[in-house]
């Protein structure tokens, strides 16, 4: 295409103006008219990257992110159909183009998308579309960063990748307004990650998590997961909890997880594995299948708070002291509909609505309709520090089973109200053995750990 003296003049323009790429894009018709010497963003045309262009070595495209790498402006794609592979992306990458039209489609081959150690990619309004095509075996997802301080995606569709869509590896930037689906692994997987924030977007139809973020060694994350939709979430890959998560914190400490909506996964909305100084807070968790919000193994610090739990085979478990996991308030949580029914066979059941174990408040919750136990209350001897008070626990065979194992340590339950618990209120078990009668209404002392007192039941 010949250049002439109008693209010459709209290029410097951005280049000495310095302003967002679509700012740049809206305003190149206004500002070409207005001033003598105007640049403008790189656009696909002028590289003969056409919509529908057989490009499938994407050597145009290419070409044209390096040159507006290199220039420091944006590239543009105008509406269609662009048919490529196998793209790295320098320093200073930003594509942008106009959102629903323009469509970037991956032919195979090995990868779509990949940056390694550059400081800042930027994609945003574009369509990308993996067609369920072959993937490298270097390549885990459809887009892999490697080593990118901030990848900032914005208002993108991502779907159809073999493997994970979007891969990020010590990675900071921020994910965001975007949906992904039908990845064959997960839709967002992060690993060593430095403060990113996941926010507002949409990850549906994968077939083993939603939103990843993990660490190979535990350390602090700082990553924010809010305000996501997170929903039908499989586990292909099968297990007992390492797939079919909806939100999935692994390793990664100080990672707050606030505000999602999360529906129909396989196993867990949200789970906490060996994550300190974890906060999951306001979420909806609707039809899990098997425990709704799981904080296991070796955490210390968590709070669980303001959280809806309609529809699980478990509501709330703060597990695993055996591991070390300990430390956490569980305040203010709704739980409701719980099912006996679990993806695989469990050693005390399914249908409880909060468990916990050691160093832990739980207060202020409601729980309705666990089919097993209201509360579960230690494990043996995984018992310590337990505050129980101020909950409501309705329609329940049993309101609360605590510990009372040999070896089994404190706990303090009072103040809470049981109704409709027809097999008991507080029962002490050894292990899954129920071996005591109703303690909340009558002498407890038989059982000096326990401080039970001012429970109502009706």
């Amino acid at each position: 295409m010949r250049k002439t003296s109008l693209t010459s003049s709209r290029r410097d323009l951005f280049r000495l103006a310095g302003a967002s790429a679509l700012a740049l894009i809206a305003s190149r018709s206004l500002a070409a008219t207005r001033e003598g010497d105007l640049r403008g963003a790189i656009d696909a045309v002028e590289y003969k990257t056409t919509p529908g262009a057989a490009d499938r070595k994407s050597v145009g495209l290419q070409k044209m992110i390096d040159q507006a790498a290199a220039e420091n402006v944006p590239v543009f794609l105008p509406p269609g159909t662009y048919k490529v592979s196998n793209l790295v992306l320098p320093e200073n990458t930003r594509i942008t183009g106009v959102p629903g039209a323009s469509r970037i489609i991956y032919t195979g081959d090995g990868h779509l998308f990949s940056a390694d150690n550059i400081k800042r990619v930027e994609l945003s309004n574009i369509a990308i579309d993996g067609q369920n095509r072959w993937l490298g075996d270097y390549a885990g997802a459809l887009l892999q960063f490697t080593g990118v301080d901030e990848v900032m995606i914005d208002n993108c569709e991502i779907g159809g990748s073999r493997k994970h869509a979007l891969q990020l590896e010590r990675c900071g930037g921020r994910i965001e307004r975007s949906r992904i689906s039908g990845a064959g692994q997960s839709g967002i997987y992060a690993v060593e990650s430095d403060g990113l924030s996941i926010t507002g977007n949409e990850v549906f139809d994968c077939g083993n998590g939603g939103i990843l973020v993990h660490r190979w060694k535990k350390a602090a994350d700082s990553s924010v997961v809010s305000g996501n939709r997170v929903y039908r979430i499989k586990a292909n890959d099968g297990g007992t909890g390492q797939n079919g998560n909806g939100i999935n914190i692994f390793r990664a400490d100080n990672v707050m997880v606030a505000n999602n909506h999360i529906s129909d996964c396989a196993f867990t909305a949200i789970r906490a594995n060996s994550a300190s100084d974890v906060q999951i807070t306001g979420n909806q968790c609707r039809r899990s299948g098997e425990t709704a919000i799981y904080v296991e193994f070796e955490f210390v610090g968590a709070v669980v708070s303001n959280n809806i739990v309609d529809g699980a085979a478990n509501g709330i478990s703060i597990a695993n002291f055996d591991q070390g996991g300990r430390l956490a308030s569980v305040t203010g949580n709704v739980v409701r509909n719980l099912t006996l029914k679990g993806p695989y066979e469990h050693e005390v059941g399914f249908g409880i609505g909060i468990a916990a174990e050691a160093d832990t408040l739980v207060t202020g919750n409601i729980i309705e309709g666990a089919p097993r136990w209201g509360m579960q209350l230690g494990w043996g001897p995984y018992l310590r520090n337990l505050v129980v008070t101020g909950n409501i626990i309705r329609k329940a065979p049993v309101g609360c089973a605590v510990s009372v194992a040999e070896d089994a340590g404190t706990a303090v339950i009072t103040d809470n109200v049981f109704q409709e618990t027809s097999g008991g209120a507080v029962l002490g078990f050894e292990w899954d053995k129920k071996v005591s009668g109703e303690l909340a209404a009558t002498d407890s002392s038989r059982y000096p750990q326990l401080t039970i007192e001012r429970n109502r039941i009706s």
